[in-house]
């Protein structure tokens, strides 16, 4: 596998855009991998560079799918639950 970015540093994401009748499962394995791989990146801006790179070339791919999932996840807000949401006046 070669580094296509150092945001994809094991070329994970690029191989998955090779392989023939991927799955979105198997998108989903390959992106967790990725993920757990990152060194020295930020996660979400990481998601949303790569999502950038393939999505005009590869709309339909399962990996495009996942990368947009990943990347909506990544900006969505988060709320607290427990006694740190209500410590922190995020609850009532």
């Amino acid at each position: 596998m070669k580094q296509v970015s150092e945001d994809d540093q094991r070329g994970l994401i690029a191989e998955a855009y090779a392989i023939e009748g991927l799955t979105e499962a198997e998108a989903r394995a390959i992106f967790f991998d990725w993920a757990l791989g990152l060194a020295g990146v930020e996660p979400t801006e990481a998601i949303g560079r790569l999502h950038s790179v393939y999505v005009e070339s590869h709309p339909q791919h399962p990996m495009t799918a996942v990368l947009a999932a990943g990347k909506t996840q990544a900006e969505a807000p988060r709320r607290r639950r427990g006694w740190r949401g209500r410590r922190e006046g995020g609850g009532a």
